[in-house]
């Protein structure tokens, strides 16, 4: 199967006159352009490597959280008409049953067939946050974590991609080295950290910062009265420390232009992932939603393309998909170039995960996974290890 009269968005370049073929799962590789019977054209378009989500909750109607098998390959299908061929489904804080569900379904989900995008393990998101700074999670589940029960969690420690800390809360530290004996790769986020505690979670492992800008100290929530100094916190941190990736919801909604703008200038298309933060209301009409396990999740709205609280004071996470968050940022990141941004969609988080060996660019020994985008980005078809999963044309 080949690939032609395209533009090949690689890893450094656009091409342009090549095909990209693929045989069985994989890429075999690059070459002259040609056209025969099992040529897939392009029409002038581009073919980019699928897009790989850290960081993503729902969709199509579902939660990770509901924990059951429909739910997690509705969701994959759901992103896979987005360009999202590779996903860390994403939990919420709730109580141990949950949470301990929603690990058991990861695990069954990892490797298998959704029809859709590729569950590659699980991002444990809560309930280990700040309370003051936990955003739209309920409530009630918020705490600092405890041995006896993380221990639990960490039985599933062979499908975690990604585990979240809030470096303020007492037990942090435990937690998170507990995380990386066992391999798991370390996040901050929702939290009200100081400069100076993000440094230490920097010595215990943490290397990523969750949806940077969003739930998170700065100097102004830091600043303890008109007598003592400023500080700095979460988000002057992760810009200044390069040894710190970090991600940005790139939806239009969460954060204007220029703060996009900021990140890309201080991190660069090699640190900075775009996530979609995506809960169950895309593909959905406006309306009221749950967030989170149905059983105890938090009430949400969908309103204008974004999620917000019901009393609609502040946004509750994301509506969209991957391939709008693409041309979200092409548009409003001046600086910026189609190369970059595919990139941050695709070989970065790819990276940020470990797994850049496997996804994330359109190379010979990898997966092809792989989507046709039309003049405008929007998303025509999708493979995912060479399996068509997505046709615009039969929708």
């Amino acid at each position: 199967m080949n690939f032609t009269n395209g533009t090949l968005v690689l890893r450094d370049r656009l091409l342009t006159g090549a095909s990209l073929e693929v045989v069985g799962e994989s890429i075999k590789g690059i070459s002259a352009a040609r056209a025969d019977a099992e040529s897939i054209d392009l029409d002038g378009g581009y073919l980019v490597p699928g897009f790989v989500d850290l960081h993503v909750h729902g969709g199509a109607g579902h939660d990770f959280m509901d924990g059951t098998a429909s739910a997690f390959d509705a969701i994959c299908r759901c992103h896979a008409r987005h360009g999202t061929t590779s996903l860390a489904a994403t939990s919420t804080a709730a109580d141990a049953p949950y949470i301990l569900r929603f690990l058991r379904e990861c695990r069954a989900a990892k490797g298998r067939d959704t029809g859709g995008a590729r569950v590659l393990g699980a991002h444990f998101y809560g309930p280990y946050f700040a309370a003051n700074a936990r955003g739209v999670h309920p409530g009630t589940p918020i705490r600092a974590p405890e041995e006896s029960e993380f221990q639990h969690y960490l039985d599933y420690s062979d499908i975690f991609c990604t585990a979240t800390i809030a470096p303020e809360l007492p037990g942090a530290e435990v937690f998170a080295r507990a995380c990386a004996s066992r391999g798991i790769r370390l996040n901050a986020g929702h939290s009200h950290a100081t400069f100076g505690q993000v440094v230490d979670a920097i010595n215990w492992g943490v290397r990523h910062i969750d949806h940077l800008f969003c739930a998170m100290s700065d100097r102004a929530k830091l600043r303890q009265s008109q007598t003592f100094p400023m500080r700095g916190g979460m988000m002057e941190a992760t810009l200044f420390f390069d040894d710190l990736t970090t991600e940005v919801i790139a939806d239009g909604k969460h954060l204007d232009g220029a703060l996009l703008r900021l990140a890309y200038k201080c991190k660069g298309p090699e640190r900075l992932a775009l996530v979609t933060d995506a809960m169950r209301a895309v593909d959905c009409p406006d309306g009221e939603y749950t967030f989170g396990p149905p059983e105890h999740g938090e009430r949400i709205r969908r309103f204008s393309n974004v999620g917000v609280t019901m009393d609609g004071t502040a946004l509750a996470s994301g509506v969209m998909g991957m391939d709008a968050c693409v041309r979200t940022f092409l548009s409003e990141v001046p600086e910026t170039n189609l190369v970059d941004v595919i990139r941050m969609a695709t070989l970065t988080p790819a990276r940020i995960l470990g797994l850049e060996q496997s996804i994330g660019s359109l190379e010979a020994g990898k997966l092809a996974d792989v989507v046709a985008l039309d003049a405008e980005l929007n998303v025509k078809l999708v493979y995912v290890a060479g399996r068509k999963v997505f046709d615009r044309s039969a929708t």
